[in-house]
């Protein structure tokens, strides 16, 4: 597969990265994600540098992803113990049956 270069704007910067068809939609819409972010610490801190935007930005997001793979984990967590509840029922439930 070949890479291609594909333009992406952050901050009114453009900035040209080389994907494959297959990774330009995903990164387009990262990129997106990512200026959307970095939009919002410039206007809570005015006086920052490009390079601490950046940098909160990224903190926030990576935080973000942290918190939504702890609730993830934490719902596997209650899936997987409803499921051996289920099993040890569907167990006993057999048992009897069988019996």
């Amino acid at each position: 597969m070949n890479a291609e270069p594909v333009a992406v704007h952050l901050l009114d910067k453009e900035y040209l990265l080389a994907c494959t068809a297959e990774e330009r939609p995903g990164l387009l819409s990262a990129a997106a994600l990512l200026d959307r972010k970095m939009r919002e610490v410039r206007t809570a801190a005015r006086s920052a540098s490009l390079d601490r935007v950046a940098v909160l930005a990224a903190l926030n997001l990576a935080h973000e992803l942290l918190q939504q793979r702890a609730q993830a984990q934490t719902s596997d967590g209650a899936v997987n113990q409803d499921v051996s509840i289920l099993r040890a029922k569907l167990d006993a439930a057999m048992l009897t049956f069988l019996k």
